[in-house]
């Protein structure tokens, strides 16, 4: 585990580990804890948010669905839009899409095709990095677009699963490790 702050070591010691969570083998990291105190979730967001401001970005995408919290709070902060890429068929209008492999299963992940602009500076932000392919196709998806992806953004990562090999050399920031 890293934590190089009290304020991380605090939001640590609210994250809930549940087993065999949402099959057998799998130990879930439930942010819920978080979300319930005020005073955590307001620090996650101010710590995720200056993160994200360093790489100067246009817009902020969120993945499906946990990332939609925390990346429109950040958005919100920064002035700036946000992209909800989200499951396959969940988006109204006309989309991309990229399938990927989960560390439990696979899916497909869509964007709207009008929701990032040629040139724009993106930062993803989601709650977890785990195998990586859901933030390697929210990447694919950007580059369809024509994009600058600056940064990823994590407020996890279970470095064991060796996620951020599937994400190039683009920067990595994750608010805590396990």
């Amino acid at each position: 585990m890293t934590h190089s702050t009290p304020e991380l070591a605090a939001l640590s010691a609210a994250i809930r580990d549940v087993p065999d969570f949402p099959k057998p083998g799998i130990l879930f990291k439930d942010i819920t804890p978080i979300l319930n105190d005020g005073a955590l979730f307001q620090q996650t967001i101010d710590t995720l948010t200056a993160a994200a401001a360093n790489h100067m970005p246009n817009k902020i995408v969120g993945i499906d669905a946990r990332g939609f919290i925390f990346g429109a709070a950040v958005a919100d902060r920064l002035g700036v839009g946000f992209v909800p890429m989200r499951k396959k068929g969940k988006l109204p209008w006309q989309t991309l899409s990229q399938s990927y492999a989960l560390e439990y299963g696979e899916a497909i992940l869509e964007v709207h095709e009008d929701a990032i602009l040629p040139g724009e500076r993106v930062v993803i932000v989601d709650d977890l990095l785990a195998t990586g392919g859901t933030a390697a196709a929210a990447a694919q998806l950007i580059s369809q677009l024509n994009a600058d992806l600056a940064s990823f953004i994590f407020l996890i990562e279970l470095e064991a699963l060796q996620g951020r090999d599937l994400l190039g050399e683009t920067t990595i920031t994750s608010l805590l490790r396990y």
